[in-house]
């Protein structure tokens, strides 16, 4: 293998910058030319290819989002879009590739390499931590502290004017992100779709907790929640419990910016490495992650189709340290 190249796709994270980093110096150190590819997959068909080298990527691993950019691509979903991807690839010599994302990234891989034989070695780039195969991905430590930090700042107010505030935070599919806010925050209710907490349980521990002569509380709610969003949510509590004040707070796509924490940049930094050194030793359709603080290698088949469980344990906790 004598040329490879990277590229970031989806939704941007903390971190993907120390991932490419690592990938581009990973390269130059075992002696192989490294490209970057601008906009994903729709800058791969495009053709959008960027020589890079330890210069290239030099007082970055700080910078969140992502140097190399980020875009969807409806066309590469298509066959003659993915022929067209291909031929870019071997117009500019590419054998191999790194791609930094999520789910929608690795199955855009997976059907590239059955067509056309590309090796590929996944990063796991999102907030979401919601990917098999990986304790931890990257930017999703960034996420929960920005998150948290708007919580501490949302609970100074909530307590001044005896106020209930229904906090909305990321997380489509997956509770990760709201879980720890939660503890780490001092919430009274956490809501995510892995679970199935009804609105009426809502108003029912809220009452709760105004018999006891509690005047402030915090709900996070996932945006993925099967209750609806955090705005449905407050409606169908102000209605039920009409003498509580609520306010709404969706801290939205702020979570996906900012500089990445140090596990980020460490995280982003030792996928980089492994990704580059897999395609290297011939592995190809698998993600590098972290489990156990080890180093695996997970199927892209697997990493896309099974479900990453959330610790059960985390949801007690809420409850025991709402008493």
């Amino acid at each position: 293998m004598k040329r490879i190249a990277v590229f970031t796709s989806g939704g941007d994270s903390p971190g993907m910058n120390a991932c490419i980093r690592a990938v581009v110096r990973t390269a130059v150190y075992h002696g192989i030319e490294v490209y970057g590819i601008m906009r994903g997959y729709s800058g791969m068909i495009k053709g959008e290819f960027v020589r890079l080298d330890s210069a290239s990527v030099a007082n970055t691993i700080q910078k969140g989002g992502t140097i190399l950019k980020s875009a969807r691509s409806q066309k590469f979903m298509t066959k003659e879009g993915r022929q067209q991807a291909f031929d870019q690839l071997v117009n500019n010599g590419i054998d191999g590739l790194v791609a930094i994302g999520g789910n929608g990234t690795f199955t855009g891989a997976t059907l590239f390499e059955q067509e056309f034989g590309i090796p590929t070695v996944g990063a796991p780039g999102t907030i979401d931590n919601d990917l098999y195969g990986t304790d931890y991905t990257i930017g999703y430590d960034t996420a929960v502290n920005t998150a948290l930090e708007a919580i501490d700042k949302i609970r100074d107010t909530a307590d001044s004017h005896d106020r209930c505030f229904f906090i909305e935070v990321m997380g489509r599919d997956s509770g990760y992100i709201a879980i720890p806010c939660a503890i780490g925050g001092g919430a009274e209710i956490v809501m995510i779709p892995e679970t199935q907490m009804s609105t009426e349980a809502v108003i029912e521990t809220l009452q709760s907790g105004w018999k006891r002569s509690k005047t402030s509380f915090i709900v996070i709610v996932a945006e993925g929640d099967e209750e609806g969003n955090a705005q449905a949510v407050a409606q169908r509590v102000k209605e039920a419990i009409p003498e509580l004040d609520t306010r709404v707070t969706i801290i939205g796509h702020v979570q996906r910016g900012g500089s990445p924490t140090a596990a980020d940049r460490l995280l982003g930094s030792q996928i980089g490495i492994a990704a580059v050194e897999g395609l290297l030793n011939g592995m190809r359709n698998v993600m590098a992650g972290i489990v156990d603080r080890k180093l695996v290698y997970t199927p892209f088949s697997d990493t896309i189709h099974k479900k990453k469980l959330i610790n059960q344990t985390f949801m007690r906790m809420v409850e025991i340290l709402n008493v």
